[in-house]
Parts: C-alpha cells; sequence; structure tokens
C-alpha cells in the first residue's frame, strides 16, 4: 500500500518537477527547491497549492457538503433532489476513476519490480494514471459548480462565508525572508 501511495505521489508531483529546468534542480538541495522553488519562482509544493486554490474553494459547494448542511442552508426538497442527484453522479464518475488510477498503480509497481524496468511502459501507465487522476478530480468540480447553479443568491452567500472562514483558518502565514521568498508559518490564531 505505501508504494502505491508513493506512486500515486508521484503521479502528482513529477508534472510540476518537470516543468523545472534541469540547472535549477542540479544547482540547489531538493528540499530547498521543495520549499522555494528557483529564482522567486513558486517551489514545487507552493505552486501545486496555487494551482489547487480554486479547486479546493469550489470545492465548498460539493453537493455531499451542502446536503450535509441542508438545515442551515435552508435548502427545499427540489433542491435536495437535484443536489443528491449530481452527488450520486459525480460519485459514480469518481469511483470508476479511481478504480482506472488503482489498476495503473499495480501496472506501475508491478513494471518498477523489474530488473530492469520497461520505461515505455511505465511511461504508459503514469499517463494513464494521471489522466484518471484528472477525471477523478473534474467529476467533483464540475459537480460543485452545478451545485452551485442550484443555490440562491442568499444560499451562495452562506457558502461562500464558509470557505471564507476556513480558509482563513486552514492557509498558512506567509512572512517575506532576505532572498525575496516566502517563508511559510502556520497560523498561530
Amino acid at each position: 500500500m505505501n508504494t502505491m501511495r508513493m506512486l500515486l505521489a508521484l503521479a502528482v508531483a513529477a508534472p510540476l518537477a518537470a516543468q523545472q529546468p534541469d540547472s535549477a534542480r542540479r544547482a540547489m538541495p531538493m528540499d530547498h527547491r521543495m520549499k522555494h522553488g528557483h529564482r522567486g519562482m513558486p517551489g514545487m509544493m507552493g505552486h501545486q497549492m496555487d494551482m489547487m486554490g480554486p479547486m479546493h474553494r469550489g470545492m465548498a459547494f460539493a453537493p455531499m457538503h451542502l446536503l450535509e448542511h441542508k438545515d442551515a442552508l435552508e435548502l427545499t426538497p427540489q433542491q435536495v433532489t437535484r443536489l443528491t442527484a449530481l452527488q450520486d453522479a459525480a460519485k459514480g464518475a469518481h469511483d470508476a476513476a479511481q478504480t482506472e488510477m488503482q489498476t495503473h498503480m499495480q501496472a506501475m509497481t508491478t513494471v518498477m519490480k523489474a530488473a530492469n524496468p520497461d520505461t515505455n511502459q511505465l511511461k504508459q501507465h503514469f499517463q494513464a494514471l494521471q489522466t484518471a487522476l484528472g477525471r477523478a478530480h473534474w467529476s467533483m468540480l464540475s459537480a460543485a459548480a452545478q451545485a452551485r447553479g442550484v443555490l440562491t443568491d442568499l444560499q451562495r452567500g452562506r457558502v461562500e462565508g464558509w470557505a471564507d472562514a476556513m480558509q482563513g483558518r486552514m492557509m498558512p502565514k506567509v512572512r517575506a525572508h532576505p532572498g525575496g521568498h516566502g517563508e511559510h508559518q502556520p497560523s498561530r490564531d
């Protein structure tokens, strides 16, 4: 199981690492590159967090989340029916993508166990894993976008307020340090 988790982490991080110039990778230790990036550009983790921000914020409108708060949002029976349908459709698509991801992670594990792994096979499964991962994320994001449209302006405002409060508690505070890079500090609230 740890191998599969590592492969999934690799599947998510490798495309970001591939965007870094080779000279930058050789010039700096790995921990520095992960935290700070090269020449003031966000590091791999920071870049990934920047890209995922809108997705995480949009997920406040996930049908499951909205249904969990149906009383606070004062959802109508029609809204509950529509959100339930969106949740069921997204779950089906997400589960199918996750099954495909598991298949390709297992295949990658098998390929990597060879004395001389076939990089063509590895690449094929890696790319298929990335595609399945994208479909899994898209199913959830698409459902959240559609669920947002089911709500009234007042209900959307409430969810936005919850998202703002959650983001304020979860986002690390950034302080500058010499060299122009931001150093993430945990919130001390």
